[in-house]
């Protein structure tokens, strides 16, 4: 679906400021790909790559992001470099960014904005019939109608965090990127919306990109998982694989911090989320 050759990532213009160096992958359609690396290794640059948003600065330097997918209207495979997405967000391709509060128009009221995110085809039918539709995708996410008649400020961070994912979600995209969607909610809210979106990949067969500093949910959910450092991949392949035989002496150390709980680490406690 998505190939990453070689590429090279970074801002400005008059002085370009590196971010991501010289990385390679491969993003394919039905799996949970997992993106970890300590704060500064490049993950969410490399994410914006992908999802081609070059609004702030950004550019690829050298290398290229390309991507394959079916026009939904003509059935034509479409295959462009990523400065060339724009035109599939929040259809073949949806992106949730960090923190709910940024993200969210505090002066929009989420059904307005959940429509607003819709492609033209996905607006047919009466405004009603429309919010009949939003209300009953929402309520798979725990969220009742009157949700859709709040302001962000109203709900609380979990709240907020699940209708970023329902957006996200709503027109079956083949791709979600997804930066770090449970950083500052609770474990038990956490696990609640690590549930969400993995019943929402196996149900769409889509493919899920997971950026998160927690190796712990990458264990849980991730079926590939690429290890950043300063800018690079030093080490992916099979999630199991690298929890039982790490390659790279970073991942060896990440794997190493892991809390200890009667003589394994804490993640091999909980399992896969199911």
């Amino acid at each position: 679906m998505i190939e990453v050759d070689n590429v090279t990532v970074g801002y400005g213009s008059a002085g370009f400021i590196k971010a991501v160096d010289g990385v390679s992958l491969t993003i394919n359609d039905n799996e949970i790909l997992g993106i970890a690396g300590e704060s500064g290794s490049g993950k969410s640059t490399l994410m914006r790559a992908i999802y081609g948003d070059f609004s702030t600065g950004l550019r690829i330097q050298s290398g290229t992001v390309t991507g394959r997918f079916t026009d939904p209207r003509s059935g034509k495979v479409i295959e462009a470099p990523s400065s060339r997405f724009a035109p599939l967000w929040w259809d073949q391709i949806s992106y949730i960014p960090q923190g709910s509060m940024s993200v969210l128009n505090p002066l929009m009221k989420i059904e307005a904005q959940v429509v607003d995110g819709l492609p033209k085809r996905e607006r047919q039918g009466s405004r009603g019939e429309l919010r009949a539709r939003i209300a009953a995708f929402l309520a798979g996410f725990g969220l009742e109608e009157n949700v859709l008649d709040a302001y962000p400020h109203q709900l609380s961070g979990g709240m907020r965090q699940r209708v970023l994912v329902a957006i996200a979600a709503f027109v079956n995209p083949r791709l979600i990127l997804a930066d770090e969607p449970t950083t500052a909610l609770d474990v038990v809210v956490q696990k609640k919306i690590l549930l969400m979106m993995v019943e929402i990949q196996r149900r769409q067969r889509n493919c899920l990109v997971l950026v998160s500093h927690d190796l712990g949910v990458h264990y849980q959910i991730t079926d590939r998982l690429v290890i950043m450092y300063q800018g690079r991949i030093v080490e992916q392949g099979p999630t199991a694989d690298i929890f039982a035989n790490p390659q790279h002496d970073y991942t060896k150390n990440l794997i190493a911090s892991l809390p200890r709980l009667h003589g394994k680490r804490a993640v091999e406690t909980l399992g896969a989320v199911s």
